[in-house]
């Protein structure tokens, strides 16, 4: 039986017994049945998992006692800012999702001229703690050891101004200038425009911020397939997929 890996968004260190939160016991109780006796793997961001033996379980409660961490080799030394404009319906759950999967470091929501979504304070902090727990799922799944930050939600013309990395992209199918004319980056920002693509006073603000136009291949990509195929390229020639 494959053994649960599961976040635990508390302290862990070997030799403690813990109390598993209520997300956790939804999952390896609840979910999975899992009993007294039954080994579960913990993470909780830190870089770390910690596999662990569940020594009580009852309905409303369970605990498990922590055995040595491990530290497997899973996160790319290459740290990815992904700045991606807000899409409608499940496109933006699906771009959180795989950029995680691709090893992402961190996702600013951003809005733009051209961006369709319009959300309320309210729904805000919802759809963040949304996809907040939609990329914790992602490393459960994809075997990270650390969470990519979903940073609040921010005007595009703010966030190119703000943000910082060794190397900034925006990608801009009007041009053709390789990646692999580039120094090799330790941090790379990556602008990701909206369905109806960004504008051209967005380009030349990204290009005036510090920003250098990219094209991945010579077709245009969804908003929520450009930051997965741009992070395969990124982590093929710069991160850990080469």
């Amino acid at each position: 039986m494959r053994i649960p890996r599961v976040y635990e968004p508390q302290p862990l260190a070997p030799g403690l017994c813990i109390d598993l939160g209520d997300t956790t016991i939804q999952h390896v109780i609840r979910a999975l049945r899992l009993r007294e006796g039954d080994r579960i793997c913990l993470f909780n961001g830190d870089g770390h998992e910690y596999p662990a033996t569940l020594t009580q379980v009852d309905k409303r409660s369970a605990q498990a006692t922590l055995e040595p961490a491990l530290t497997p080799t899973v996160e790319s030394a290459l740290q990815i800012h992904v700045g991606q404009t807000l899409s409608r319906g499940e496109r933006m759950d699906y771009a959180v999702q795989k950029a995680t999967e691709m090893g992402v470091s961190r996702i600013t929501p951003l809005t733009s001229e051209r961006c369709e979504v319009k959300l309320k304070a309210e729904r805000e902090d919802k759809r963040l703690r949304h996809w907040q727990q939609v990329a914790i799922s992602a490393c459960e799944q994809s075997q990270r050891t650390r969470v990519p930050e979903i940073a609040d939600v921010s005007p595009l013309l703010d966030w190119i101004q703000a943000v910082e990395a060794d190397l900034k992209l925006v990608l801009h199918h009007h041009t053709a200038r390789p990646l692999q004319t580039m120094e090799a980056p330790g941090s790379v920002a990556l602008l990701i425009g909206p369905e109806g693509g960004l504008t051209e006073a967005e380009v030349d603000a990204a290009l005036a911020a510090g920003f250098e136009p990219v094209a991945f291949g010579p077709r245009v990509m969804r908003t929520e397939t450009a930051p997965v195929a741009a992070c395969a390229i990124l982590q093929y020639l710069w991160g850990d997929l080469g």
